[in-house]
Formats: C-alpha cells, sequence, structure tokens
C-alpha cells in the first residue's frame, strides 16, 4: 500500500434499514386519495412493498379524520381499507394491511366521543390522536380524560414535534404522570423534521417514555430518509430494546 492511499476515504458502509424487530408500523397515510398521503393506488402499492421489504409483518394505516380538512368517516375508511387489501394481494405483496385513524383533537372530536359517536381503533381499544404544532389545544386534557372515561386508551401521535410541548416541561411531565402512551416517529430520529425535532424525541426515548414507534409514512420521500436510520446507530440500537405495543398489535 502506498502511502497515498493512507488518505483515501473509505465509502461509508450502507447497513439496510430492518424493522422485523418491530413487526407492526401503526401510523402511517396509505389509503390513496383520502388524505395528505399516498394519492394513486399504483404509489400507495409501491410503499407497501417497501414497507413489507423492510421486514414488517403488518400495517395498520392511520388516515386523518380532522374537520375542516380530511372529513373522513369509518365507512370512507373502511371502503379504502378493502381496495388497498385487494391491490396487495393482487400484487403477492407478503404484509397484512389493516386501518384506524390519526384523530385531530378539537371540540368537534369532544363532541363525537361525548355522544359515543364511533371511533376506529386498534388492539385493545388503542385510538390515535394529534393537536396543531404550535399551540397547546385547551381542551387537551380534558379531552384525554374523556377518551380514557369512555374506554379508550389515546396514543399522542408524534408528542416530538408539537412546539408547545417541547416548550412546556411541567406539561410534559403532566402527560407522563398520567401515563399517556406516546407515539414518536422513526423519521424524526433522523433529523428529518429538525434537530429540535430529533433531541426531543431522543430525550423521549431515553427517558424510557415511548410506547409506540411508526413510520408516519406519506410517499416515498419518507421512506428514502427512513432508509438513512441505521446510520444513527446509537438510537437505532436503543429503540429496538424498548417494550414496545407495536409487537402485541
Amino acid at each position: 500500500m502506498g502511502w497515498r492511499d493512507l488518505f483515501k476515504r473509505k465509502p461509508e458502509e450502507v447497513v439496510p434499514l430492518d424493522l422485523s424487530w418491530l413487526e407492526v408500523d401503526m401510523h402511517s397515510h396509505l389509503i390513496p386519495g383520502i388524505d395528505d398521503g399516498s394519492k394513486t393506488m399504483e404509489e400507495s402499492l409501491a410503499l407497501v412493498r417497501r414497507l413489507a421489504e423492510f421486514g414488517l409483518r403488518k400495517i395498520i394505516t392511520t388516515p386523518h379524520i380532522m374537520a375542516e380538512y380530511y372529513r373522513n368517516t369509518p365507512e370512507i375508511i373502511g371502503m379504502g381499507l378493502e381496495d388497498l387489501r385487494k391491490a396487495v394481494k393482487n400484487e403477492g405483496i407478503e404484509i397484512e394491511i389493516d386501518a384506524a385513524a390519526e384523530y385531530y383533537m378539537d371540540e368537534i372530536f369532544l363532541e363525537k366521543v361525548k355522544a359515543e359517536e364511533k371511533m376506529l381503533t386498534f388492539g385493545d381499544r388503542h385510538i390515535l390522536v394529534e393537536t396543531g404544532f404550535i399551540n397547546k389545544p385547551q381542551m387537551l386534557l380534558d379531552i384525554i380524560f374523556n377518551l380514557e372515561m369512555a374506554g379508550y386508551k389515546p396514543i399522542l401521535a408524534h408528542p416530538e414535534r408539537y412546539q408547545y410541548l417541547i416548550a412546556d416541561k411541567k406539561l410534559q411531565e403532566e402527560l407522563i404522570d398520567r401515563k399517556l402512551l406516546f407515539q414518536v416517529n422513526l423519521l424524526s430520529l433522523t433529523g428529518f423534521y429538525s434537530r429540535q425535532v430529533k433531541d426531543f424525541a431522543e430525550m423521549l426515548v431515553e427517558k424510557g417514555v415511548v410506547a409506540l414507534l411508526g413510520t408516519d409514512c406519506h410517499n416515498a420521500r419518507y421512506l428514502d430518509m427512513l432508509e438513512t436510520l441505521p446510520k444513527y446507530q446509537k438510537i437505532y440500537e436503543k429503540i429496538q430494546t424498548l417494550e414496545l405495543i407495536n409487537t402485541r398489535l
């Protein structure tokens, strides 16, 4: 070996993403044309195929239900699920497909909970909920309380992305103390959203308060970035040691 060889940069070893340990992705937007996720069945099938290649055995896709933007219903989501299932089967993709929803927590949602309207859940009456990213909803704790009183187990989608929560340590501890389930996006751990989000997501992982992980897949760009997750070796290995609800779904 010549002296010049000592200074040649070696290409980084590419470690393929393996999600077989996670088993189930419980947060995605793969039913085509009903929210801000996949737009066509062809796009959905390409995304589902890639998720299956990552080693997942099941996908629980969760379209938005948001009064002002995505007025989905259990019936609309159910019909979309059946179409997606048929297409996945016809393509010979070996993965189980189910659906729930990602509910936006506002006054209209609270009214639905109080009226005992049908909700899309998964597992042991788990229900995925979200808020706006900037301001804390005034009725946040009220909605969580009403969901719990109605027998649901609320899961707060991507808490690491909420600016109001990052800034409010008292609220963080209050939600943790009442054992609210936190679902972190795997993409947050790659810095996809921002460094601040990445740092907060890692803090939640280190504190052991993350109950579920999800891809929150909307399109191919999400999965392209997700494939970089093994580069972040320390956190990639850490999340594989968590006791997650995903594996029981």
